[in-house]
């Protein structure tokens, strides 16, 4: 008990990396844990499970994918600090959900589809934030006719 009470607190680094400082090697294992944790939250977000892949494209596209996940964490978490102070990437996540962009379809009487696409207004706590963030809501899009040919082409072709 004596001996762990001594070494309570302190870590053991084992590396092969003999002629690097140990500092540097703390903030290494410090930035591990840091990507570790933005993976963590982003996998939980997305209901991300394990993915085996079969060939080389898929891989490489993995690998971006993880990328540009680390790199919006980072951003989520250095970019509110100095605005927002003790606001979590998971605290803006959870305050943004709350704005949802949705199509409204209203059929004409002449067969054609008016199309609204619309953001549900945020709320006061999603106005501060963005305001803080000095970010707001892009202006709403005009509506669109839809004639019945675009609505029977394949979604990925409009």
């Amino acid at each position: 008990m004596r001996t762990a009470e001594l070494l309570d607190g302190h870590y053991l680094l084992r590396s092969n990396l003999s002629d690097q400082e140990p500092e540097w090697l703390w903030q290494l294992c410090l930035l591990l844990v840091q990507i570790e944790g933005v993976f963590r939250c982003f996998k939980n977000d997305l209901g991300i499970r394990p993915i085996y892949h079969q060939n080389d494209a898929r891989v490489e596209a993995h690998i971006f994918v993880c990328f540009q996940t680390y790199c919006l964490g980072v951003t989520l978490q250095q970019r509110p600090r100095p605005l927002a102070p003790g606001l979590t990437p998971r605290q803006a996540l959870d305050q943004l959900a709350g704005v949802q962009m949705l199509d409204v379809q209203i059929p004409t009487t002449d067969g054609r589809l008016l199309q609204l696409t619309r953001y549900t207004q945020p709320d006061a706590a999603v106005q501060l934030l963005l305001q803080r963030l000095g970010k707001s809501l892009p202006d709403q899009p005009p509506p669109r006719l839809i004639t019945p040919e675009i609505m029977e082409l394949p979604k990925e072709a409009v």
